[in-house]
């Protein structure tokens, strides 16, 4: 795809003295700086239409702005003046991506009996320019350039596709190749075919974009279906088919910017065939770096793989604490179905939030570590009852057993006690709020509203009422307690993020002792069947919605210098979430 900065406007410098009739309305000057403001603005027939064969004109002139995809600019001097011809000099410059060429051309102009006109001649538009001849310009793009992971692998590399089209006369040939297809992309059915053609006019539709490997499975199935036809091209694609990730899906974009930056280029005149018969100019194209990303294959593939396990929408997101960067997310087909709601999705975080609410508890000194609190198997709190899951109780314990068991008793009486902004200045601390432009991405890190009365800060402080989070955000939030401070993301190197958050540190005895609470969790709450993976903290959570019957399940937690949230949307309990967990940390602590 062309693309051109915009043309300047006219800049027309006259030179030389000339005789009076150049000063009359239909001037030979007015006449040639016309055609060069006609052919400025891309204005094929008014150019064509001041020459003095405007139907060869058009054609050239027309093949020539659609062969460079722009038009030029134009400054016009008139050179020679007798009664019945005026000579004179066009500086014709195209502005192109990373440069610019420049080049004269000599112009006659002859008197004829509707005035003044151009003397038509394709060398008007270049000197060796001849009949049946057009321009061509292309870019020279360094397209082998990777994208690489964070240990400098390649993550996407430039490869060979094959464009697989449908022509519509021959829809009926939909089923054969939804079936011919179905061992490399069971989503392609006979309805998804045929649904490319809907509310278009289009005679044909690429089906899909098949990698050599995938092409060589079912070359010869789809060789004899009527109406297809086969276009070999190069793709920007994931190093392997099974490297895929929402955190992906932008990097095509910032590839292109980078090749663009440093593309060379040729301008040549090519015959009625498009075979090179001069060149004009050219540019050779700059060097370009790789385009590098905090993301791990290793741990990208580790994520996928465990969350495939599991058959209902399932996601994980992994942040580096200690840089910011973002090393994983992976989202299940199930999930896939909602778009990239790992990185966009507002879900509520359930006790997955008591992390927030204890935080705002202990530094607003209304509480210790080593305080005792109560932990009944259910209570009413401001006229709203709050209950435990299975309603059981604990009776009075310390701060820390009544987190690692996840009494709700207690966190919701403690919301209660804090102020209305005091989760939301907490929550922006932990980075749950904020706004971040993270290049290459689109995120959402969730919502946490001030709670102006009794029963919203009690809710809201069980992870429930109107508080939502995207597993995003709560990995966010778990890399900025390990760090100590609000974590700002990123994706690409040499690319900052931008935020309306500036980052702010939260209190060192808070980060001690919910690290401390969080390794409780694991080694003897309810995250203990994660208990054999070393050094793990974390905080697990049920958060209901709707009728309740299906609630999401989640954990969220740190390990050495890696933070991460699981969701398992309609998991019913915490236990899923805890389950695909483990199932991505356990091969990576080993």
């Amino acid at each position: 795809m062309r693309r051109w900065l915009v043309i300047l406007s006219v800049l027309a410098v006259l030179v030389g003295t000339l005789s009076g009739c150049l000063l009359t309305k239909d001037s030979p000057e007015d006449t040639l700086r016309s055609f060069a403001e006609a052919l400025q603005r891309g204005d094929v027939d008014a150019a064509a239409g001041l020459t003095d064969n405007p139907a060869a004109a058009r054609t050239t002139i027309k093949s020539i702005f659609e062969g460079m995809g722009s038009t030029p600019k134009l400054s016009v001097t008139p050179d020679l003046v007798d009664d019945k011809k005026v000579t004179g000099t066009l500086d014709h410059q195209w502005q192109i991506r990373n440069g610019n060429t420049a080049y004269q051309t000599s112009v006659v102009l002859t008197e004829t009996d509707s005035g003044w006109r151009v003397r038509w001649q394709p060398s008007v538009m270049h000197r060796q320019l001849r009949d049946g001849q057009s321009f061509s310009y292309s870019d020279d793009r360094a397209y082998r350039t990777p994208v690489l992971d964070t240990n400098a692998r390649p993550l996407m590399t430039w490869q060979a596709v094959t464009l697989i089209d449908l022509e519509r006369a021959q829809l009926a040939s939909a089923g054969q190749l939804a079936r011919a297809l179905r061992p490399i992309e069971p989503s392609i059915t006979t309805a998804t075919i045929r649904k490319l053609f809907d509310g278009n006019k289009a005679p044909s539709q690429t089906v899909i974009r098949l990698r050599d490997s995938d092409l060589e499975r079912v070359q010869r199935s789809i060789r004899s279906i009527a109406g297809i036809t086969t276009t070999e091209q190069g793709a920007l694609l994931s190093a392997t088919k099974a490297l895929h990730s929402p955190a992906m899906a932008g990097l095509e974009d910032i590839w292109r910017s980078a090749i663009d930056a440093t593309a060379g280029w040729s301008i040549q005149i090519v015959d009625k065939e498009g075979a090179p018969t001069h060149l004009v100019d050219s540019a050779q194209p700059g060097e370009t770096s790789p385009v590098r990303t905090s993301l791990d294959r290793d741990i990208q593939a580790q994520a996928q793989r465990a969350v495939d396990r599991e058959r209902r929408p399932a996601m994980i997101v992994a942040i580096t604490p200690s840089t910011g960067g973002i090393v994983a997310v992976a989202q299940n087909d199930a999930a896939d179905r909602s778009g990239a709601v790992s990185l966009t999705g507002l879900y509520p975080p359930g006790s997955t939030f008591k992390t927030i609410t204890t935080a705002a508890a202990l530094a607003s000194g209304g509480v210790q570590p080593t305080s005792q609190v109560p932990c009944p198997g259910r209570t009413t709190i401001e006229g709203r009852t709050i209950p435990n899951e299975d309603e059981f109780d604990l009776g009075t314990v310390p701060l820390p057993t009544a987190f690692s068991r996840s009494c709700n008793t207690s966190m919701g009486a403690l919301a209660n006690k804090l102020p209305a902004d005091a989760l939301t200045s907490m929550a922006r601390r932990f980075g749950i709020g904020a706004d971040y432009t993270v290049p290459g991405l689109t995120t959402v890190t969730g919502s946490v509203p001030n709670a102006d009365t009794p029963a919203l800060r009690v809710e809201n402080g069980i992870g429930q009422g109107t508080v939502t989070v995207s597993p995003f955000g709560l990995a966010l939030a778990e890399a900025s307690l390990a760090r100590g401070e609000t974590v700002t993301p990123t994706l690409i190197e040499g690319r900052g993020t931008t935020g309306d958050t500036e980052p702010r540190p939260i209190p060192d005895d808070v980060v001690r002792a919910l690290r401390s609470m969080m390794r409780d969790t694991v080694t003897r709450g309810t995250a203990a069947a994660l208990q054999d993976i070393p050094g793990l903290g974390g905080k697990t959570g049920t958060a209901e919605y709707g009728d309740n019957k299906n609630p999401h399940g989640w954990f969220a937690g740190i390990v050495g210098d890696l933070a991460f949230a699981t969701l398992v949307v309609g998991g019913g309990s915490s236990a899923p979430a805890v389950q695909v967990s483990g199932e991505f940390l356990r091969p990576l602590s080993n």
